[in-house]
């Protein structure tokens, strides 16, 4: 769980990143500069510094946002989605209300104390966007097995990105009946594969029967907890084809 909330803190905080400075750089328009009351700048010394001290204030107001969100949402992710839909009801304008109220007050205090939103723009929607990007982000059902071979650059369990690879059913297909029967996982899970080389494949499967890597190593994250699998990794890692 601990690993899901470090993945969706940094989901969280690419969101509000996107969202936060597609509004200021808006409101940099010198049409929307007034002659008299300017905004506060974070940095006056050079654009790398100003730069720099955004950089700072994204990370500060996402995670201070982020860290104060329900548990529901910290962990969000499709699995937790398709067992407590409710979660979406997140996004509706009375539940985004109670979680603007349930902001620390240092939030506000900062983005006011800084000017860091132009004058016509809030807080509220600024977190509605950013609440609806992180739900796409980390929520999205994972894409088939077959759509995903464009994005395999190389070996998931020893990292060998020149040989060709195969991929591997990560709840094997010959126990999908009884993963149904039993309720090891859900439907949309029985998809899921890795992409492995042909001696990375061929020792997953030597490592344990069907249907003990159906209940116990259907990811390639729990794989890798394994010590033999992490030195067979080191061990082929290494291993090179010899030019003919």
């Amino acid at each position: 769980m601990a690993t899901t909330e470090s993945a969706n803190k940094t989901a969280f905080h690419d969101c509000f990143s996107a969202e936060l400075l597609q509004r200021i750089s808006s409101a940099k328009q010198p049409s929307h500069r007034k002659s008299g009351r300017s905004r506060k700048k974070l940095s006056s010394d050079s654009t790398t510094t100003d730069a720099a001290d955004l950089a700072d204030t994204i990370e500060y107001l996402s995670s201070e946002i982020f860290d104060s969100l329900p548990q529901g949402l910290q962990s969000l992710s499709y699995t937790t989605l398709q067992s407590k839909p409710d979660l979406e009801s997140y996004l509706s304008q009375d539940s985004l209300a109670t979680l603007l109220h349930s902001l620390p007050p240092s939030v506000p205090d900062y983005i006011s104390t800084y000017s860091i939103l132009p004058p016509s723009t809030s807080l509220d929607p600024l977190l509605s966007a950013t609440l609806t990007a992180y739900f796409a982000a980390v929520a999205s059902p994972p894409p088939t097995w077959a759509l995903t071979k464009k994005d395999a650059s190389a070996c998931e369990i020893c990292a060998r990105d020149w040989i060709p690879l195969t991929y591997h059913h990560l709840i094997p297909k010959g126990v999908h009946e009884k993963v149904r029967k039993k309720g090891w996982h859900q439907e949309w899970e029985l998809g899921r594969v890795a992409w492995l080389c042909r001696a990375c494949h061929s020792f997953v499967h030597g490592l344990a029967g069907n249907e003990e890597l159906a209940r116990k190593w259907y990811s390639v994250e729990l794989l890798m907890e394994r010590e033999d699998v992490r030195r067979w990794a080191g061990w082929v890692g290494g291993v090179r084809w010899k030019a003919r």
